[in-house]
Order: structure tokens, then sequence, then C-alpha cells
């Protein structure tokens, strides 16, 4: 399968810091630097275009308040309406996508390909919906970038680890979520931290921008540890945050429980300390108003966890890794 990938920018950016993570963390994948925000394209046009003859009741379900469901999102279907067709009239599918998350979506040193867990089901959506996968193009997309990459029209898609919560649904629409997670804490193995208390209370704690895990501290969110005084050193890519571990510029990390046991599967020198927050799920996020975009992504993520491909690439890439079996990771689907 030769499914293309477009690079980020800061070519030289990237590689000052795979040569660091590669000294410090055993040659780990190298960080991506979010692009430069760029005009709405011609699919986007479309795809708005789209959106304002949709009907107004097929979006409910991801038009949410301040109280949402999270699970909410369009029925299945393997029908082609005018999102998709707007899709395939540009002969490619752009997908959003992470390269520095080892085991979910980072960039082998050995072969150049963008490789893991997200990165199979991107493909597989991608060619169920194209039918070819040289019209696959999987994108770099940094974690603050996420929404305005899909608003923006830079990418179709994103799956990338995006958790789906009430703020995000009114900015894109999601997909059936297709795991289930919660967040964690990464410390230096030379840490004296036994709980998740104990390693951000009054300590130097790095989230990624834009990031769930950063809301954990936001006084302004539901359940946010409002006293838990820690100092917050916020990085683009939580791929940052291991880098300023293993520099001794933070104390801790904050991230979603599948990141974190990349991280420590990356780097001997780090463990997940005991305790976790925030249950939460992943789903792949779009353009909202496309609603046949969303049911033909709902009806791939359907048949590829009943096929086995779901379980056969969560037992490649995380089961070594991740605390309990894939029946814990697999969202009950309402």
């Amino acid at each position: 399968m030769r499914t293309r990938t477009v690079p980020t920018r800061s070519a030289a950016a990237l590689a000052v810091l795979a040569a660091c993570a590669a000294v410090l963390g055993g040659g780990g994948p190298s960080g991506a630097a979010p692009t430069a925000p760029a005009a709405p394209t011609a699919l986007g046009d479309a795809l708005h275009a789209a959106a304002r003859s949709a009907p107004q009741a097929v979006q409910q379900a991801q038009d949410q308040s301040d109280t949402c469901d999270v699970y909410a999102s369009v029925p299945p279907s393997s029908a082609d309406g005018p999102a998709v067709k707007a899709i395939k009239a540009k002969r490619s599918l752009v997908i959003g996508v992470d390269q520095n998350s080892y085991r979910w979506g980072a960039r082998n040193p050995n072969t150049g390909q963008i490789e893991g867990f997200d990165i199979d089901l991107a493909r597989a959506i991608g060619t169920a919906i194209m039918g070819d996968p040289d019209k696959v193009v999987l994108k770099p997309v940094a974690t603050a970038d996420r929404v305005d990459a899909v608003k923006l029209g830079r990418v179709d898609l994103i799956v990338r680890t995006m958790t789906i919560s009430c703020d995000r649904m009114k900015d894109v629409a999601f997909s059936k979520p297709y795991f289930s997670i919660t967040q964690r804490v990464v410390v230096p193995r030379t840490s004296p931290a036994k709980t998740l208390d104990e390693a951000v209370d009054h300590k130097n704690v790095c989230v990624a921008k834009g990031s769930t895990a950063a809301d954990v501290f936001d006084p302004a969110k539901e359940g946010a540890k409002k006293d838990a005084g820690a100092h917050l050193t916020v990085v683009e890519n939580q791929l940052d945050c291991l880098v300023l571990m293993q520099l001794g510029k933070v104390d801790a990390t904050m991230t979603d429980a599948g990141l974190a046991a990349g991280q420590a599967a990356q780097d001997q020198t780090v463990r997940i300390v005991d305790g976790d927050l925030k249950p939460e799920v992943i789903g792949v996020a779009m353009l909202k108003g496309s609603p046949d975009l969303t049911a033909r992504v709902n009806q791939v993520l359907a048949d590829y966890h009943t096929s086995g491909d779901w379980g056969r690439s969560y037992d490649r890439w995380l089961k070594p890794y991740m605390v309990n079996d894939a029946e814990r990771f697999w969202p009950v689907q309402h």
C-alpha cells in the first residue's frame, strides 16, 4: 500500500527535535510542528455548500450544548452523498494524522512511513471511501491545529487520538467513538510520585496545547483539578513533553492513556503513575454539515471492528503497552 504522506513545513525544527529525541529517548520519532493556517480549499467550499442544503435535523446529533452525548452521531451508511462525491471529484482524501506519537502515529526512521494504530484506521477509512489507497493522503497535523485543519478545509478528516467533547462538537462533527481512554500522568522513573496527585500537585506539568489534558487544569472546565497548584508548560505536541522530561525541564506529563502508554514504551526511563481522570472516548473528526461523510465513516468503523481489523491493529501496536485487554478500549456504542 503506497499511501502518500504530506510533510509539515518546519523541516529544520523537526530535524532538531528528532536528533534530541534520538539521543535522549532511544531514537524516537520526530515531532511535528503546526502548519500555518491556509485559506479554505475548493473542497471546503463544496462541503460548506452541502452543509447549507442539508436538512437541519440530520445534524442535531452533533449540534450540542454544554451537556451533550459524546456517543451521538449519524447512523452508518455506505451511500455517497454530496460531501463524499465532492471528495471523490478531487480524487484525493486528505486525512490529518499524528507523526510523533509512538505506536499511534509515528514516522518510522527506517522507512520514512508514518505507522501506528491510528494510521491503520486512517488508511482503512480512506481506502474504503476512495476505493484506492493511492488516493489517500496522510497529512501531519499538530494537536492544537486539529479543529482549524478541519474548519479551514486543510484536511477532510482527523484520525489523531482526538477526544470527543461538548466544546469540540460545536466546531466539528464526530464519528461514533472508536476508542475509550482516560487521562494519565507520566513521570521520570526517578520521580518519587506514586499517585497522580503526588505527580502533579505543585509540580511543573507538561501538556499539549488544545488537548484534553490541558483542560484538566483549566478552572473554567468541568471536573478540573482546581486545587492542584500545578505550573503548566504548554507545548504543540505531546512528544515535546517527553523531550522536556528527558531534559529535566518538567516533572510530569499529563496525556491520555494511549499516548501515555506510547511514551512509556518509547522511553524506558519514564513510567505511568497509578490513577486516572476523566473517562473519555476518541472519534474521527470532520466538517460539520456533511452528514453523509460522517455516516460513511461510521459504516467503515463498524465494518473495521466487526471484521477483526480493529483487534488485529490493537494487538500489533498497543496490546503490549496498555493496561487490561482490548475489550476495555472498544467503546460500548450507544
